[in-house]
């Protein structure tokens, strides 16, 4: 097999995994996108390394890819992030058969330094929603959109990804399609059903006119809102709010789970209705309330801190 035949081999792999992704594995264009992108960059690797097949790769050779990713200035995040692309890739290649084991089995990612999630307060997040004008349509919309990104916790591209049939006014409850093709139950309070219940019979009904989706969040053209206008239209709101943070939907997610345990919901519950796979994942709100509660008594409490030496 000469480099080009590789070359048009692997590229028609890569082709076949990214439909893979869409199509059954439901991924968003944002994973979709950063896949594809670490996926060339490991063949732009292999290219130069002379690696003909990806059959030819081994724990070997994924450990020099390591060492060339630090040495050119890539993170310990970046780096984990894209032999996760890796794995993925390999297990569809084991999947259709192309390749007979995955070597990224013995290889172990960078050890992370755990960072907290960044979050707003709630008087934070009242700023960001009133800043939302609800008398046009495309206001009506956002105030709905913000309202439930807030109430359910969704990731944005669950949340782009909603049918009008996804949603249930009277019981407040949202089926949402989660990473995995899992489908799971999120719930809403009473301000965010107004809002929607005010967008869906306004507000969507001007900005769909005679178009037949059947999406939730649609554009000013009556198409399917995308994640980018979901971005742009909270990072407009935050700065018109005066919110010294650089806000963007996940961390509204973040907020409404720290919000949650800072109320005194149960961890499994909390975890169930973020559609975590894995209980460890939600634990680490619990380590952003636990430094909330010491900020909050460094602050207040007249016994928290050494006494002044008198002038």
């Amino acid at each position: 097999m000469t480099p080009a035949q590789s070359t048009k081999g692997t590229a028609r792999l890569l082709q076949g995994y990214v439909r893979y992704l869409t199509a059954e594995r439901h991924a968003s264009s944002y994973t979709v996108r950063n896949y594809t992108h670490d996926l060339r960059h490991f063949l732009d690797f292999l290219n130069q390394e002379n690696v003909i097949s990806l059959r030819d790769v081994d724990r070997f050779l994924l450990r020099h890819y390591i060492k060339s990713l630090l040495e050119q200035g890539f993170d310990k995040a970046s780096v984990a992030g894209k032999l996760s692309a890796l794995r993925s890739f390999y297990r569809y290649l084991m999947q259709e058969n192309i390749v007979s084991s995955n070597p990224l089995v013995t290889v172990s990612s960078p050890k992370l330094d755990r960072r907290l999630p960044s979050f707003l307060s709630a008087d934070e997040v009242k700023l960001l929603l009133d800043r939302v004008d609800n008398s046009t349509p495309l206001g009506q919309r956002d105030k709905a959109m913000l309202e439930l990104l807030y109430a359910a916790g969704l990731r944005v591209s669950e949340m782009v990804a909603l049918d009008v049939g996804s949603v249930n006014l009277e019981t407040r409850e949202i089926r949402v399609w989660g990473k995995g093709s899992k489908e799971r139950v999120a719930l809403m309070g009473e301000p965010a059903a107004a809002a929607l219940d005010r967008y869906l019979g306004d507000g969507r009904r001007q900005l769909v006119d005679n178009s037949r989706t059947e999406a939730l969040f649609v554009n000013r053209y009556g198409k399917r809102l995308s994640e980018r206008a979901v971005q742009t239209a909270i990072r407009r709101y935050a700065i018109e709010a005066g919110l010294d943070k650089k806000v963007h939907p996940h961390m509204l997610r973040h907020s409404f789970a720290t919000h949650l345990l800072d109320g005194g919901a149960d961890l499994r519950v909390v975890q169930e209705l973020l559609g975590h796979a894995n209980l460890s994942t939600t634990q680490i709100y619990t380590h952003v309330t636990q430094a909330q509660a010491r900020k909050v008594y460094l602050a207040a409490h007249p016994r928290a801190k050494k006494e002044e030496k008198d002038s």
